[in-house]
C-alpha cells in the first residue's frame, strides 16, 4: 500500500461540517498515510480543530512560523509535503480567487505554488444560484484547463432549504476520486 501525504484544503462552505467525517473516512482507507487540513478562517465556523484528528492549520500558522530569512515559509513546505491536494469543499470565493490568480491566504498560496505534477482535486460546493451563476462554470473550466480535477456538485436539498445542484459530493466519492488520482501521484511517495 501506498504511504501518501494527502493535505486537505477546506474554505466556507457550510459542507465544511463534514470535513471532519472525511478526514477519518480517508484514514481508515489510506491507513498508512499522514494527513493535514488547511483551513480558511471562514470554514473554521463549522467545525472544531478538536473535532479534527490530524493537524489542521490555519492562516495564523503561516505568519507565526516565520520571523526571519531563512525560516520555512508554511505554505512552501506544504507545497512539499503533500503528494495530493483535496479542497473540499472549495466555495463560491475560494474558487474565484484561485481561477483569477488570487493567494491571499494560506490554502490559496499552496495552490499558487503547486507542483503541477501532483493531483489537485477540488468539490465544489455552495448555493444552487451561486454554482449556477455563469461565473462559476467559467472559473471551474479554468481550474480544470490547468489540469485540476474536479469532483462534481451534487443536486439535493441544501442547508439554507433551497434544492439543487451545488451540494459537495458525498464523502464516499471524494475518497474514490481520491484513490483514482493516486495513480498520478510521483514515484517520490514511498511504497510500504
Amino acid at each position: 500500500m501506498m504511504s501518501l501525504h494527502i493535505l486537505i484544503g477546506c474554505t466556507g462552505s457550510v459542507a465544511s461540517i463534514k470535513v471532519p467525517i472525511l478526514v477519518r473516512a480517508l484514514l481508515e482507507h489510506f491507513p498508512q498515510s499522514e494527513i493535514r487540513v488547511v483551513s480558511t478562517e471562514h470554514a473554521q465556523h463549522f467545525f472544531t480543530k478538536e473535532d479534527i484528528p490530524v493537524p489542521v492549520l490555519t492562516e495564523r500558522d503561516e505568519w507565526e512560523t516565520w520571523s526571519k530569512i531563512q525560516d520555512p515559509v508554511l505554505h512552501i513546505e506544504l507545497r512539499k509535503w503533500a503528494d495530493l491536494l483535496l479542497i473540499a469543499p472549495l466555495d463560491a470565493n475560494t474558487l474565484a480567487k484561485i481561477a483569477n490568480g488570487i493567494c491571499d491566504n494560506l490554502l490559496t498560496c499552496i495552490v499558487r505554488a503547486w507542483d503541477n505534477q501532483r493531483p489537485l482535486l477540488f468539490a465544489p460546493a455552495m448555493n444552487t444560484y451561486m454554482y449556477e451563476h455563469p461565473l462559476t462554470s467559467s472559473h471551474i473550466l479554468s481550474l480544470k484547463s490547468l489540469g485540476y480535477i474536479e469532483i462534481p456538485s451534487i443536486s439535493k436539498k441544501l442547508a439554507c432549504g433551497d434544492t439543487g445542484y451545488g451540494a459537495m459530493a458525498e464523502v464516499s466519492t471524494l475518497v474514490s476520486a481520491v484513490e483514482s488520482a493516486v495513480v498520478q501521484v510521483p514515484a517520490s511517495a514511498q511504497l510500504t
